[in-house]
């Protein structure tokens, strides 16, 4: 792919050293446990963690191949506690005890400019990993479970995808439905700067778009599209019926919603604006909606 050789790892984890090749050195890790050295940035074992700063290359490359990389020791332990599957764990050498009670997956080490050169950046965190993803469940089983949703439409920025995200778990909100063209929330910018809650909410996809918005309304979700238009209702004014299991729809930044998704809707709804500010950052948008929708619930 590209010509920078992107193995198919196999299921169980990173490639091993084929028979009669030398191992690469070890690094003594605590509680017994062992860090492979990595000194080639060309080493296949890492071959999960090539160009991360390649935006296309890795959308290409993570979805199909069934994985995610997250950045930092505490993203990746909340994706632990999630229940996703290491594959490996990439570290800064001298950080190597920062994952030394973690099992399940081989523990490679590394300078900080093999590092950059693998990833593409500088590893300031020092603690990187790949994961196996999990099955996205179906749209019925997420609103199923769920009593408020937020849905995005062409969402493709990945630090909104992220930010929202990030919101949605603080605030009470359960869950995250997407449209067919919105960004990966397991992509690694989307996961760092959902601080790892992406993890902690529930989401899929919707598909066809606009058309599976009828499955969000037939499961009992009074669907409310946000818009700056001047006749939309003011967020405060909703009523307790419209408040009680909502599906706020959100759209891109610039457009907003397309005219089919604000078709499908039921009631069209804005935030009031002051000094002549139109609108808001989708992700601050979505925070502030879903506080308003769920102000009066105990924290």
């Amino acid at each position: 792919m590209d010509g920078r050789r992107w193995p198919i790892l196999p299921v169980g984890g990173a490639e091993r050293p084929k028979p009669g090749v030398a191992a690469r050195p070890r690094l003594p890790g605590r509680q017994n446990r062992d860090v492979e050295l990595i000194t080639d940035p060309g080493d296949e074992r890492i071959a999960d963690y090539r160009a991360l700063t390649d935006v296309e290359l890795r959308t290409r490359w993570e979805p199909p191949h069934g994985l995610f990389i997250a950045e930092g020791e505490l993203v990746l332990r909340r994706a632990l506690r999630a229940g996703y599957r290491p594959r490996s764990f990439l570290v800064e050498a001298k950080r190597a005890g920062q994952v030394a009670d973690l099992d399940g997956a081989p523990v490679y080490g590394a300078d900080p400019e093999v590092l950059e050169q693998v990833t593409g950046f500088h590893v300031h965190r020092g603690v990187l990993a790949s994961f196996h993803r999990q099955p996205v469940p179906p749209a019925s089983e997420v609103l199923a479970a769920a009593r408020r949703v937020v849905i995005l439409e062409d969402i493709n920025n990945h630090t909104n995808i992220g930010a929202i995200f990030r919101g949605v778990a603080a605030l009470g909100v359960d869950a995250v439905l997407l449209s067919p063209t919105c960004a990966d929330p397991l992509y690694r910018r989307s996961v760092r700067v959902s601080m790892g809650e992406v993890f902690a909410i529930p989401y899929a996809k919707l598909d066809p778009w606009p058309q599976a918005l009828s499955e969000v309304r037939d499961a009992g979700y009074t669907i409310l599209a946000m818009t700056p238009a001047a006749d939309a209702v003011p967020m405060q004014q909703l009523t307790d019926t419209q408040r009680l299991r909502p599906a706020l729809l959100l759209g891109a930044e610039g457009p907003g919603l397309s005219r089919h998704a604000l078709d499908a809707s039921d009631v069209r709804v804005r935030l009031p604006m002051r000094r002549g500010v139109d609108s808001l950052n989708v992700a601050a948008a979505t925070a502030v909606a879903c506080w308003e929708l769920t102000r009066d619930d105990p924290a």
